[in-house]
């Protein structure tokens, strides 16, 4: 009874690791790439040129005041 208890979970276990894996692999589409320009010189690819990160600008506050509010325009 044991024996077959024993080979009825390890069937179990297998099928729902086959069907694990069976779903995990390879479902991401693939990357679009960006055409190479090349050099007009050398005709060699040109390397890609890395920009620098500009800073933050800072945040202005523009409310304006209770006597420009009650002004008519």
């Amino acid at each position: 009874m044991a024996n077959l208890m024993n080979e009825l979970v390890s069937g179990v276990v297998q099928s729902v690791l086959k069907e694990i894996l069976k779903k995990a692999g390879g479902t991401t589409t693939t990357k679009r790439q960006k055409r190479q320009t090349r050099s007009a010189t050398t005709g060699r690819f040109k390397k890609a040129t890395t920009t620098k990160a500009k800073p933050a600008k800072k945040q202005v506050s523009c409310r304006r005041t209770a006597a420009s509010r009650s002004k008519t325009r």
